[in-house]
């Protein structure tokens, strides 16, 4: 009997052991998912992705449309052209243009020919000859005078023919100057003017003739295809919409209360109702200006409650993450020192 009873005693305290051993596991594991699920932080928004817009810069008929709806670019990948006629020949003529402005300005330099010099010379010799011969009859006919053998009018006609004389010599010798000396400083800096005027509009021109070809800005998907070959488009006018693969972006939303949790640059995880797959990313941006909740935001607060605006840049974003797609994101807001002990 003394056995027995023995016996029962110890089955008893081993089943009350396993049972205070059991309860206190559970206590510890609720405590310890208690204090996870506080420090977890849950935020609610939509996948953000940046759209472009593409457009010629210039006016003209689109020649061709090389890309449709759905599919993908690179960077650099010609897109569209329109016809460059137009623009060829007007870059045709502003290079003639610049050719006419550089030998001008090349003339000036130089200055005049040899042989224009030598016209020049040739021209104050003549008139040097006219104006002795003009000087010589107005001295002899002034001797004539006093006899009568000259009148008064043939000696002032003389007097005018030799003033005139000298006056084509001294015109002659500034003639010769000025082929000797060359242009002036004022007019070659004219020149210079008008070569760099003239190489402005080729510039002009080429940067047109260029513009007449699309080029993508960056990889991305071709979202509406929106002229065909063919059409006349203005300047600015889109021809292409095309989301754009990188950066996505997460537009989210945290109450005043929660904002002391996070930081710019806090690393977060991001799911969707669509996969159960699991992306990461941070926090890059937290408006300083609060706002209403938008309608599209679905949170567990009030919809009327201010909130902030928040920017997570999603790292290793797929094709699965959509424009417009609500999303879930999770932010674990312990001290980076629990983080790593936890690791190890």
């Amino acid at each position: 009997m003394k056995m027995g009873s023995l016996s029962r005693t110890v089955k008893r305290i081993l089943i009350i052991t396993v049972i205070l051993l059991a309860a206190g596991s559970a206590v510890f594991s609720w405590v310890l998912h208690t204090e996870q699920d506080e420090s977890l932080l849950y935020l609610y928004g939509n996948v953000d992705i940046r759209e472009v817009q593409l457009a010629f810069r210039q006016p003209g008929r689109v020649a061709q449309m090389m890309f449709d709806e759905g599919d993908a670019v690179v960077a650099g990948t010609r897109m569209a052209t329109l016809d460059a006629q137009p623009y060829q020949e007007a870059f045709a003529t502003a290079e003639a243009s610049v050719r006419v402005a550089q030998a001008e300005l090349a003339k000036m330099r130089r200055g005049l020919r040899p042989q224009e010099i030598i016209q020049a010379q040739e021209a104050l010799n003549q008139a040097q000859a006219v104006a002795r011969r003009a000087e010589r009859d107005y001295v002899r006919l002034s001797r004539l005078l006093p006899s009568k053998a000259s009148s008064q009018q043939d000696v002032d006609n003389a007097r005018a023919a030799r003033d005139q004389a000298i006056a084509g010599v001294k015109a002659a010798k500034a003639a010769l100057s000025q082929a000797r000396e060359g242009f002036r400083k004022e007019d070659i800096a004219a020149a210079e003017a008008q070569l760099a005027a003239a190489m402005a509009t080729r510039d002009q021109a080429a940067t047109a003739l260029a513009d007449t070809e699309l080029f993508a800005p960056s990889d991305g998907t071709v979202i509406t295809r929106i002229r065909e070959p063919g059409s006349m488009v203005v300047s600015q006018s889109a021809v292409y919409n095309l989301s754009l693969d990188k950066p996505v972006y997460v537009r989210a939303y945290i109450g005043e209360t929660a904002l002391g949790r996070i930081a710019p640059g806090t690393p977060v995880q991001v799911r969707s109702d669509s996969s159960k797959k699991i992306y990461h990313g941070q926090i890059g941006f937290i408006s300083p200006r609060a706002e209403f909740t938008p309608k599209t935001v679905e949170t567990t607060d009030l919809r009327t409650d201010l909130v902030y605006r928040l920017r997570i840049v999603v790292s290793d974003a797929d094709a699965a993450l959509r424009q417009g797609m609500p999303i879930t994101i999770e932010v674990d807001t312990r001290p980076a020192a629990d983080l790593s002990a936890k690791d190890l």
